[in-house]
C-alpha cells in the first residue's frame, strides 16, 4: 500500500485536487496497470490520507457546479512524501505476474487444457504489448517520465512475450518425453 500511498501523495503535491480528479489523472495515466489501485481505492485512500493528517480538505463551489472537496498535502504530507520516496527507492524490486499462479499450477491439469492455458497467457501477452504499443502512438504528449514508464511497460511485455514462447516449447517438449 506504500505505492499507492506515494502515487496519491505526489499526484496531490503536484496539484490540489479532488478524489475524483486523482481518480481521472490515474486513469488517464494507466496507473493501473503498473500499480493495483481501483476507483474505490483511491476514494478509501484519500480519507485515510486525510484522517492521518496527511491531507488537508477544503470544500469548494464553482458557480452553479456542485461543491467539491480539493486536497492538498499539510507539512505532515510533505514529509510523509519524501519518507515514502526513500523507502520505496529502497526496496528489493518484486515483480508480481498473475499468471505465474497459473503457471506454478500447471501439473494439475491435462495436457489439452495447459495447451490452452499457455496459448490464453501468451494472446494476453500480445494483448497488452498492442496496447502499449497504442497508448505508445497516442500520448505523444505526455511528460519525459510518463513517456519513459511507458516504455519500460512495453519493454517487460516484449521480453514476457518472449518469455512465454520459450517456455511453451521447452514445456511441451518436457511433456512428450
Amino acid at each position: 500500500m506504500a505505492a499507492i500511498d506515494l502515487i496519491v501523495l505526489g499526484m496531490i503535491k503536484k496539484k490540489p485536487q479532488s478524489a475524483y480528479e486523482l481518480q481521472k489523472n490515474i486513469e488517464y495515466r494507466n496507473i493501473s496497470r503498473w500499480v493495483k489501485i481501483s476507483t474505490p481505492s483511491i476514494y478509501k485512500k484519500v480519507i485515510k490520507l486525510e484522517e492521518k493528517g496527511y491531507l488537508i480538505s477544503e470544500t469548494q463551489k464553482n458557480g452553479k457546479m456542485p461543491e467539491k472537496t480539493i486536497y492538498s498535502l499539510t507539512e505532515s504530507g510533505e514529509e510523509k512524501f519524501l519518507s515514502l520516496m526513500e523507502e520505496n527507492a529502497d526496496k528489493v524490486v518484486n515483480i508480481f505476474l498473475d499468471f505465474n499462479a497459473v503457471i506454478m499450477n500447471m501439473d494439475l491439469v491435462s495436457d489439452d487444457f495447459k495447451d490452452i492455458l499457455l496459448d490464453k497467457i501468451e494472446l494476453r501477452l500480445d494483448d497488452l504489448k498492442s496496447i502499449l504499443e497504442l497508448n505508445k502512438q497516442e500520448k505523444q504528449n505526455i511528460p519525459i517520465i510518463g513517456k519513459n514508464i511507458l516504455q519500460q511497460q512495453y519493454d517487460i511485455a516484449i521480453i514476457l512475450r518472449e518469455w512465454i514462447e520459450k517456455f511453451k516449447k521447452e514445456y511441451r517438449g518436457d511433456k512428450h518425453e
